[in-house]
């Protein structure tokens, strides 16, 4: 069973090759903390014959030196890499080991156990074909347990080990395993795991890991490496329908066009019909290319440039799939959630969605409830926080094609990234198309914006000043539209203390509600510059993210931010509506500069230094700004 085979001696090549058409099973461990997660892939580590002798004598010497055994070999410091990890004796980023056998090669990932690196957890478990959860058997079924368990059954791992560990702790005893099993058991009915195994083991002492145990007569069962070995892996995607992300548009010259990608499900031959999404053209399969040549058949797992009969439009981002079978096509969703980042999830943020080779532009329109893990309860939620799991409403700006996660994770899973950052602050599962997407569409007019703005003698614009409460946005505004009010032009202000008494009255001033605000603006912007307007927009409009949101409504050259620039010292010194002496009083909340965030803009195209300049004079800034460089006349 050791990797170390008697070809690698005989006949090197031969070796070589076997291990190439090995197939390749990915696993993770999860559970609580000092489950024996790192020891267990430590173990499986040493018994495969995967650790070189410089390695072997640095882990005897950091045994000693840090280990938790006495000065036994310590296997769990084979996996945790970091300092912090070893200090601790815990692990806290994601390891990932590879090993192999004789029979087939493996790709371990070690997660986290404690609570706040769930994150941490859900990253292992994206790729994972099984998952190993421990358990302690001197602790049972505890709280991360059902934590991992729910997460492992939320992402469809499909093949789940349950490895009860250090049973020499509580003699072998076949009740105390029979109890927690007992009670893993009917929890993990509740959450949809309806076929599991279970193993006893001593992952220490190598107890039924590589061979049964002695020590456990009362076990007939695999031990655990022998069922790694024939887990099946990829005959389940071969058998469902033919999917393939385009990578790549593959052109290296006039007479050549391929589409490459990666196989995510089913099979393909040449001749077969498929169907490109979301446009839904069709052609037919004429070659399937490879480095090593062309192909009879291609499956699931397989990277591949596939050429087709017709010259049809195929991107990146598009899928291909078989004709008669092909995936859906929306953009609103309902999907499971997983909040990954420390700023917390909010309504009507703009977010990248990342979907196999696709990305488009996401908002989270609804939040329907939030899930205690180990109640299995729904909570009312507005927003969700770092590990938090949801069930939400996407909306996004195209339509792409998909699959619902339980029937294709390529297709079916996603991330969501910050889109001033681009760290990745979510997972997500897609459940199905809102029936919504399904039944609205966009109605043709023959009025256009360019036809409302001739008639008007002027090319529609959204002016939207930002600033502290007390910069003056409002005065200066004020003095704008009045002075291109006298210049002849067609102009709206919309003032933040106005909207709110009627548009917005429902909103207060969480993060929420100030996200929802400027969303709503946005939207009712856009709308008048359709009509051929110049739109000035007086909000502190706080956030950065949502300020982006309302120029990427616009068309290029449309939205011009303007930045009031003033000092919170100044603006809370003029404090005209007392709203500042009450927020450092503690009668008003999440007020802007003193316990809610301002973000100034990076790149305004106006900034107005209200220290240097009077009301009338910035006003005419800005006026002088669009009559100049940038004229806004038809």
């Amino acid at each position: 069973m050791a990797h170390q085979s008697d070809l690698i001696a005989e006949d090197i090549e031969a070796y070589l090759t076997a291990h190439q058409h090995k197939s390749l099973l990915r696993f993770l461990t999860c559970g609580s903390v000092d489950d024996g997660k790192s020891t267990l892939i430590g173990r499986l580590l040493y018994d495969s014959k995967m650790i070189f002798e410089d390695q072997l004598a640095a882990l005897e010497a950091d045994s000693k030196k840090v280990g938790t055994q006495g000065g036994e070999i310590d296997f769990a410091l084979l996996v945790d890499g970091l300092a912090a990890e070893r200090e601790q004796g815990i692990t806290i980023d994601v390891a990932y080991r590879f090993f192999s056998t004789d029979r087939r090669k493996f790709i371990v990932a070690d997660t986290p156990g404690h609570e706040q690196y769930t994150r941490n957890m859900v990253t292992g478990a994206s790729t994972a074909d099984a998952a190993i959860i421990l358990i302690d058997a001197r602790k049972g079924v505890l709280t991360q347990t059902r934590r991992h368990s729910y997460l492992v059954s939320l992402l469809g791992i499909r093949h789940v080990v349950l490895a009860i560990n250090k049973m020499d702790l509580v003699d072998w005893s076949q009740s105390t395993f029979d109890a927690i099993l007992a009670d893993y058991r009917a929890f993990a009915a509740q959450i949809g795991i309806t076929d599991f195994t279970a193993i006893p083991m001593s992952a220490l002492r190598g107890d039924n890991i590589t061979e049964a145990s002695p020590a456990s007569p009362w076990y007939t069962g695999s031990a655990l490496l022998p069922l790694l070995e024939t887990l099946p892996v990829e005959d389940d995607l071969r058998s469902r329908a033919f999917r393939l992300p385009v990578q790549w548009v593959n052109r290296p010259n006039l007479d050549f066009r391929g589409f490459s990608g990666l196989i995510s499900s089913g099979t393909v031959r040449p001749g077969d019909r498929l169907k490109v999404l979301p446009s839904g053209r069709e052609s037919t399969v004429e070659r399937i290319v490879t480095f090593d040549g062309d192909l009879d058949e291609a499956v699931a797992g397989q990277s591949v440039t596939i050429t087709l009969a017709d010259e049809i439009d195929v991107s990146r981002g598009d899928v291909l799939s078989t004709a008669t079978s092909p995936p859906e096509v929306a953009d609103q969703f309902e999907a499971t959630l997983v909040w990954m980042d420390d700023d917390a999830m909010l309504p009507g943020r703009p977010y990248i969605l990342k979907l196999g080779t696709r990305q488009v532009a996401a908002q989270i329109t609804e939040p329907k409830y939030k899930v205690n893990v180990n109640t299995l309860e729904r909570l009312a939620a507005k927003r969700l926080e770092l590990n938090e799991i949801g069930v939400v409403n996407l909306s996004l700006d195209a339509p792409i094609a998909f699959d619902a996660y339980s029937d294709n994770h390529d297709l079916g899973g996603f991330i969501l990234i910050d889109r001033m950052t681009n760290r990745t602050v979510g997972a997500g599962m897609l459940h199905f198309a809102l029936r919504r997407s399904q039944n609205i569409h966009w109605q043709a007019l023959d009025v256009d914006k360019a036809a409302r703005g001739a008639l008007k003698g002027q090319r529609g614009r959204v002016v939207w000043l930002t600033g502290l409460s007390g910069s003056g946005k409002s005065t200066i505004a004020n003095l704008v539209e009045k002075r291109l009010y006298a210049n002849g032009r067609h102009t709206y202000l919309l003032d933040g203390d106005n909207v709110r008494h009627g548009l917005n009255k429902d909103l207060g001033f969480t993060d929420e509600d100030r996200v929802e605000n400027i969303r709503r603006v946005a939207e009712v912007a856009k709308l008048m510059v359709d009509a051929g307007l110049i739109v000035l927009v007086s909000f502190i409009s706080p956030f950065a993210a949502e300020r982006r949101l309302a120029r990427e409504l616009q068309a290029e050259g449309d939205f011009v931010e303007v930045y009031v620039a003033t000092p919170l010292e100044v603006a809370e010194a003029r404090d005209v509506k007392g709203l500042y002496a009450k927020a450092r009083s503690g009668q008003l909340k999440n007020f802007t500069g003193i316990d809610s965030p301002y973000e100034a803009p990076e790149n305004p195209e106006i900034t107005v230094d209200t220290l240097k300049l009077s009301p009338e004079e910035a006003a005419q800034q800005i006026v002088d700004w669009l009559e100049g460089a940038n004229d806004y006349s038809i």
